[in-house]
C-alpha cells in the first residue's frame, strides 16, 4: 500500500513539474522586433494634415461607459462585434447580455470573442451565457480555452476591448464587461476608452474597417472554439430561466435608462481628428513579437517637447528600460503614472513596482503614483499637443510579450486636450518621487496604506518575482 501511494504521488509530482516546466520554458525567452516590422514602420503613417472621416471622443466615467454601449447595441442595424478579456454575468454583464438579446431577437448578426481564462472561470455552464449563445442570431468563441495537458499555450491571452456596431461606431480600451469597468462605485476601478464615429459608413476609408480586418483574423484563428454550441441545452429549464431573465432586464433597462433609446448626434458630441490608426501584437498564443512597444517607443521618441504616459502596472526588462531611457534622452519632459504599492489592485505589478522602481527611475522618467484610493487601470500616452495613444497595453512585460493588445493612436488637438485634462486630474491625486527615498505629497493627497490582506499578497507576489515576465 505504501508503495502505491509513494507511486500516486511521485506521478502526481512529475505531472506538476511537467505544467510547470510546460509554462515558463516556453516564454522565458523574450522575442526581439523583427527586421520586416521596423522597416515597414514610418511615423509619418501615423499623422495627418487632412481632417479624417472619423471623429471620436474619450469615454472617462464608468457608468457613461455602461450607457454609451447600451446606446451603441440598440442603434445597430446589421450586426454587432464584441472583444473582450472578461465576460461575466453580474449586474452590468447582464445588462449588456440582455442588450444583446434583444438585438439577436431584432435580427441583428452577433459575433462575441472572449478569453479563455476569463471564459474558464466566468462563463463555464453559465445559463445566461449559455441562452444567449444558443440564439441562432449568435456566435460565442473562445481564445484559447485553457488545456492543463498543453501549458505551453497557457500564457497567450486575448486581451483585446472593443465594441464595433455595424461600420459606423465602435469603443476601444481598457475596460471589460463587468461590474468592476462599467459601474461607479468605490469598490471598482477608474479605466478609460475612445468612441470612434465614422461619417462615411458607405465609404471605405475609417479605421473602422482595420479593426473588423483585425477582428476576423483573430475570429478565424484555429485556437478559436465555439462556446456551448449544443442545441440541447437551449432547453434546459435554467437557460429557459435565464433567457427570460433577459427579456426583463431589457424591458427595465429601458425605463433605466430612456436616453439609450435616443435619436443620438454622434457627430454633435464627437470631436475631428486628422487619423485613427490601429496598434496591434501577433495574435498567436506564443511569445510575442513586441510589435505594439516598439511602435509605442517610436512615437514617443519623436515628440517634441512632452510625453505623458499611464499605465496601471509597470513590470519591465532590459529591453524595456533601454527604450523607456532613449524617449528620455530625445524628448525633455517625460513622465509615467501608475499606481502606489498600496493603490494597486493587482498583487504582482505592486510587487514589482516595490523591487525594480529604481530602475525605472534611472531612465530619466519623472513618476506619480495614484493614491485615489480606487485602482486606477487606464492605459494611455500623450506626444506632445497634438497626438492620443488609449487601448488596453500596459507597460509590463505581459502585454509586450504575451497577450493580444490594442491601441488606437489619434493625431487630434482636440482629442489630446480632452485627454491630457484626464490624465492631469489623476495626476494632481498623486506624489512625485524625487528618487527612492524621497517621495514629494502635495497638499490635499494623502497616501494610501497597505492593508493586512493586501500586504500578504504582495510579499507572496515578491516571492514570485523571478516569474515577472509571465505575471
Amino acid at each position: 500500500m505504501k508503495r502505491k501511494i509513494r507511486i500516486i504521488i511521485g506521478i502526481f509530482l512529475v505531472f506538476v513539474l511537467y505544467i510547470l516546466l510546460g509554462v515558463v520554458i516556453p516564454y522565458s525567452k523574450q522575442p526581439q522586433i523583427s527586421t520586416e516590422y521596423v522597416d515597414s514602420f514610418d511615423i509619418k503613417d501615423y499623422y495627418s494634415e487632412d481632417l479624417s472621416c472619423d471623429r471620436a471622443y474619450v469615454i472617462e466615467d464608468n457608468g457613461d461607459a455602461l450607457i454609451e454601449r447600451l446606446r451603441m447595441i440598440e442603434r445597430a442595424h446589421n450586426s454587432i462585434i464584441l472583444s473582450t478579456f472578461d465576460f461575466r454575468s453580474d449586474n452590468s454583464g447582464k445588462d449588456i447580455l440582455a442588450a444583446l438579446f434583444n438585438a439577436a431577437n431584432n435580427g441583428i448578426d452577433i459575433k462575441i470573442l472572449v478569453d479563455g481564462y476569463s471564459a474558464l472561470l466566468h462563463m463555464t455552464n453559465d445559463e445566461y451565457f449559455i441562452a444567449l449563445s444558443s440564439h441562432k442570431n449568435v456566435e460565442i468563441k473562445i481564445y484559447n480555452s485553457l488545456n492543463i495537458l498543453k501549458p505551453w499555450k497557457s500564457m497567450g491571452r486575448l486581451h483585446d476591448k472593443y465594441l464595433v456596431i455595424d461600420n459606423e461606431l465602435y469603443i476601444l480600451g481598457g475596460r471589460n464587461t463587468c461590474d468592476y469597468f462599467l459601474v461607479d462605485n468605490e469598490d471598482m476601478n477608474h479605466d478609460r476608452d475612445l468612441l470612434v464615429y465614422n461619417t462615411k459608413p458607405e465609404e471605405m476609408e475609417s479605421s473602422i474597417y482595420d479593426v473588423l480586418d483585425y477582428f476576423h483574423m483573430v475570429w478565424n484563428y484555429n485556437e478559436c472554439k465555439l462556446y456551448h454550441n449544443n442545441p440541447k441545452e437551449a432547453n434546459k429549464k435554467k437557460v429557459v430561466k435565464a433567457r427570460q431573465e433577459l427579456e426583463d432586464i431589457y424591458l427595465s433597462n429601458i425605463e433605466k435608462y430612456p436616453q439609450i433609446l435616443d435619436d443620438y448626434n454622434y457627430y454633435d458630441n464627437t470631436y475631428e481628428v486628422n487619423k485613427v490608426s490601429l496598434l496591434t501584437n501577433p495574435i498567436h498564443v506564443n511569445s510575442k513579437e513586441p510589435t505594439v512597444f516598439y511602435s509605442l517607443i517610436e512615437l514617443m521618441k519623436n515628440g517634441e517637447n512632452k510625453v505623458s504616459i499611464h499605465s496601471p502596472y509597470i513590470v519591465c526588462n532590459d529591453i524595456m528600460y533601454s527604450s523607456l531611457e532613449d524617449v528620455c534622452n530625445n524628448v525633455a519632459d517625460v513622465s509615467m503614472m501608475t499606481n502606489s504599492v498600496a493603490n494597486n489592485a493587482n498583487p504582482f505589478g505592486a510587487a514589482d513596482y516595490l523591487l525594480h522602481r529604481d530602475k525605472i527611475l534611472q531612465t530619466g522618467i519623472k513618476i506619480y503614483e495614484y493614491e485615489g484610493g480606487i485602482s486606477y487601470h487606464g492605459k494611455s500616452i500623450t506626444v506632445d499637443d497634438d497626438l492620443s495613444i488609449i487601448g488596453s497595453f500596459n507597460m509590463d512585460m505581459r502585454s509586450v510579450y504575451l497577450s493580444t493588445e490594442m491601441m488606437l493612436v489619434v493625431d487630434s488637438e482636440d482629442i489630446n486636450k480632452q485627454l491630457s485634462g484626464y490624465m492631469e486630474e489623476y495626476e494632481a491625486n498623486s506624489v512625485s518621487v524625487i528618487d527612492d527615498d524621497k517621495i514629494d505629497i502635495p497638499s490635499g493627497v494623502t497616501r494610501q496604506k497597505l492593508s493586512g490582506k493586501k500586504k500578504v499578497y504582495v510579499i507572496f507576489a515578491v516571492l514570485f518575482n523571478y516569474l515577472r515576465f509571465l505575471m
